[in-house]
């Protein structure tokens, strides 16, 4: 609270990320509710990749805005790259478009698996039947927690998958309009 004078001049508030917060659903309502009890604006940072249960309803109510992450607009890609269908999280963007809930679409660049012109054109698409959004990014891929893999002894199924180009970066940011 010390700092809400000066994040509140700024339109900050509170970011709520993870892994994946919408996994914490007690914890994550209550935080919220005192939250906006405090006039605090609030962001959930999300894959979105979760049911849309009665009890995450009431979060997207509680929330102001969403970050959410799309994988890769194709199905069979986007299974491949994090082991799960991107369905739920398709689901998740549609739903907070038809209450009109703020969210801004991220796409993660990966060279040779999400930077297809195709995807990227159906990404276009889909976001343009969503009337909620009020930005889109594009992440770059980058290997930062390969170390991680490494450490753990685990194959690191990235290996030899280089980092976007600024013109690959220019190429999928003029595809999406942005």
């Amino acid at each position: 609270m010390k700092y809400k004078n000066y994040f509140s001049e700024n339109g900050g508030g509170v970011t709520i990320s993870g892994g994946e917060p919408l996994l914490q659903v007690p914890f994550l309502l209550a935080l919220l509710e005192e939250l906006k009890k405090l006039h605090i604006h609030t962001a959930i940072d999300t894959s979105g990749n979760v049911l849309l249960t009665d009890s995450v309803k009431e979060i997207i109510d509680l929330a102001d805005l969403f970050l959410l992450d799309i994988k890769c607009i194709n199905d069979e890609k986007a299974t491949w790259l994090t082991g799960v269908s991107n369905k739920k999280e398709l689901a998740f963007a549609r739903y907070l478009s038809l209450i009109q809930k703020p969210m801004w679409i991220r796409q993660v660049l990966v060279p040779g698996i999400t930077d297809d012109e195709e995807d990227l054109a159906d990404l276009k698409t889909f976001i343009d039947s969503l009337s909620s959004v009020q930005k889109v990014e594009i992440l770059p891929y980058h290997d930062a927690g390969k170390f991680k893999w490494q450490e753990l002894k685990v194959p690191y199924e990235l290996e030899n998958i280089p980092i976007p180009t600024d013109e690959e970066i220019r190429k999928a940011r003029k595809i999406l309009g942005i």
